[in-house]
This record gives C-alpha cells, structure tokens and sequence, in this order.
C-alpha cells in the first residue's frame, strides 16, 4: 500500500503545530486520557481512518486497556465493560461526528447525560478532542495514509514513549 500523497502536515508544518496546539489545549479540560483515547477510537471506527484506529488501539493497550474493551468499542451501547461518563462521551462523540445523520444533530439527551459527567471545562475538552480526531481522520483517508507507518517516525516514538 502507498499513500496518495504525502500528509498535508508535512507539507504545510504550520498545520502540523495547530493540530498539536489543538491537542495540548483538549488535555487541559481534565477528561481522562483513557477516555479521551476511547473518544479518538470510536471516531475513528465511524470514519474508517486505520491510521488513527491501528494508533489509538496502540496507545490504549500501552495504557493497559483490556482487550474486551477495545474489541466492544463500536458495540459500546451493548457491552457492560464502560462506565456511565465514558458511555456519554462515546455518545457525544458518535453525535458530534455524524452531524450529518439526522436532523438534530446533537440531542438534548445526549448533551445533557454528557453534562451529567463532565463540568464545562471537560464539556470543551471533549468537544476538542472530538473535533481534532475528526480533522485527521478527514486528512487521512482522502490521502489514503497507511496504517503503521506513522510508527516509524521521531515523533509517533515519542507519542508511544510518553504513553508508556
């Protein structure tokens, strides 16, 4: 497999230090970083972005996340493995990420169970968080990027040794 074209971040590295400007200000809303990871994954399953699920499902394992729960992802509504703030953040993330889908985009209800778990601040981390996985997943698969090979660079070590 090969890529389209090269990532447009390495084209135009400013966007690159946006989208980690974005990161570092939707880790300050005081979500769990295992949730938050959740949140990339789920995204990502809806997306089809296999860069962004072969990295988030890394990241999770490292983390120590079990296998049930990363095999029941999509099917989060059906397994018993998530607490109640993870499954409105999973929620949140499925409404955000199909806005498209149906005419209320996001509903009362989802927003307000998400409400339930999280204070303003998380509110807006998760929004970030979700938004920002939504902007890779949309630069990866129109570019056709190949899963795994954001291993083989500096700065997804990094990533990974920081995770550890």
């Amino acid at each position: 497999m090969k890529p389209r074209m090269s990532h447009p971040v390495m084209i135009f590295p400013e966007a690159m230090q946006a989208l980690m400007a974005l990161s570092k200000a939707g880790a300050q809303g005081h979500v769990p970083q295992r949730t938050v990871d959740l949140v990339h994954l789920r995204a990502s399953q809806i997306n089809g972005c296999s860069v962004c699920l072969d990295m988030h499902a890394r990241l999770l394992k490292k983390a120590g996340e079990t296998d049930e729960r990363l095999f029941a992802v999509a099917a989060w509504r059906d397994a018993p493995y998530f607490t109640d703030a993870e499954r409105a953040a999973l929620a949140l993330t499925e409404a955000v990420t199909r806005l498209s889908d149906r005419p209320d985009p996001v509903p009362d209800d989802v927003w307000a169970d998400a409400a339930r778990h999280y204070d303003e601040q998380g509110l807006g981390a998760l929004l970030l968080n979700i938004s920002l996985i939504n902007v890779w997943n949309r630069l990866n698969v129109p570019t056709r990027q190949v899963a795994g090979e954001w291993l083989k660079s500096a700065a997804a070590r990094d990533i990974v040794e920081r995770a550890e």
